[in-house]
């Protein structure tokens, strides 16, 4: 794939490149994960987009997939230039480096303000929108001192804890991950701190969604996986027992995250979440050093970009991984597959065939929507086609 070297094996994205990026990030059923199995197998996304047709076609699609168009990519990319936004792929120098490792992180992330924010460690910081007056002191007085460290503060403008982390990192740097589309924020009310945060000079708001898109409830769990993921560690100052806050612990769990909690009262329904996760084992924290110590064997460098396998090297790779599996191969693995999740590997053994045709059946398969991808790496069949 064609691109301009940067930071070790880091590439720029050519106009061309992000707009085929756009595309095909922006295809029905092209998730994180399918993109980069995608740019696996064919080197570069303008030729994944070709190939898009046939592979649904053979995972069984029942209708024609619904492919982004170069007139809606550009029409995007045109507008996030007039509002003064960036669209940063995954493989560039800006992109958060924490994240880049994660299996879930969006191909491309829009970018408000100055995203030299991003390639500096990070901490996020999470809790209750509902937040005791305490909850927030104790927000801002992390933020500040683990700001202090030098890391970045990441949240997601929420009202209380979010918002308390946010302002308390706004002179140092601090990051905030939107639900929706930057020219859609959410909550309404904390329009103004997003715009100090992306004009201080030090911080900058993304998405990984398209411009214009209302945010829905479904959409915060997977903003909630871009918070996990940007930050070494996650923590977590005041979460009710089903709060959303649990989901961004957990998700930060599964990305081999730190996770952290601040204890509160038992009498308190804001302190049950922050309770439990420290009895599951999370770091008990009551003051800023207790996230730096744990941290500070992490902050090195992360692993280069260049390790992972995005098929981003100047040649693609279009027979990486060798020929289409055959009719029967195909049906074995879609007949041992069920509306229960399985590893890989497990699929691998039971049926015998080569790693290589399984991919590509389960390729197939999530691109005509009858695979469902769970944490940990595994998958099923959805219920109904």
């Amino acid at each position: 794939m064609q691109g301009a070297d940067d930071e070790g094996n880091k590439k720029l994205l050519s106009d061309q490149q992000r707009l085929s990026w756009l595309r095909l990030t922006r295809t029905d059923n092209v998730g994180p994960v399918t993109f980069q199995k995608l740019l696996q197998r064919y080197g570069d996304a303008q030729t994944a987009l070709e190939m898009l047709p046939e592979l649904s076609r053979m995972g069984g699609s029942a209708k024609p997939l619904k492919i982004c168009s170069s007139a809606d990519a550009e029409q995007e990319l045109e507008k996030a230039a007039r509002l003064g936004y960036r669209m940063i792929g995954l493989c560039e120098p800006d992109y958060p480096e924490a994240l880049s490792m994660a299996d879930s992180a969006p191909p491309l992330l829009t970018v408000m303000g100055n995203p030299a924010a991003l390639t500096r460690p990070s901490v996020s910081i999470v809790g209750s929108r509902n937040a005791s007056v305490i909850g927030n002191k104790i927000a801002r007085s992390l933020a500040v001192g683990i700001a202090r460290a030098g890391y970045t503060i990441t949240s997601g403008l929420a009202r209380g804890i979010d918002a308390a982390a946010h302002e308390a990192a706004l002179p140092t740097g601090t990051i905030a991950v939107l639900a929706g589309g930057l020219d859609r924020p959410y909550p309404p009310q904390n329009v103004p701190l997003l715009k100090q945060i992306c004009t201080s000079g030090h911080g900058v708001a993304v998405s990984e969604m398209p411009l214009g898109w209302e945010p829905r409830a479904r959409d915060f769990p997977r903003r909630n996986r871009i918070i996990a993921g940007i930050g070494l560690g996650l923590v977590v100052v005041e979460a009710a027992k089903k709060s959303g806050s649990l989901i961004s612990a957990r998700m930060a769990g599964e990305l081999g995250r730190l996770v952290f909690a601040v204890p509160g009262s038992p009498m308190d329904p804001r302190a049950k979440g922050t309770n439990d996760l420290i009895k599951d084992g999370a770091i008990l924290t009551s003051e800023a050093d207790d996230v730096i110590t744990a941290l500070a064997p992490l902050a090195g460098p992360a692993r280069p970009l260049g390790q992972l396998p995005l098929g981003l090297d100047e040649e693609p790779h279009r027979d990486a991984m060798g020929a289409l599996p055959t009719h029967s191969n195909r049906q074995r693995l879609i007949e041992a597959l069920g509306p229960t999740p399985v590893e890989i590997d497990d699929l691998v053994r039971h049926i015998g065939l080569p790693p290589a045709d399984v991919y590509m059946v389960l390729l197939e398969l999530d691109l005509a929507g009858r695979l469902e991808r769970h944490p940990g790496g595994m998958v099923s069949m959805h219920s109904s086609p």
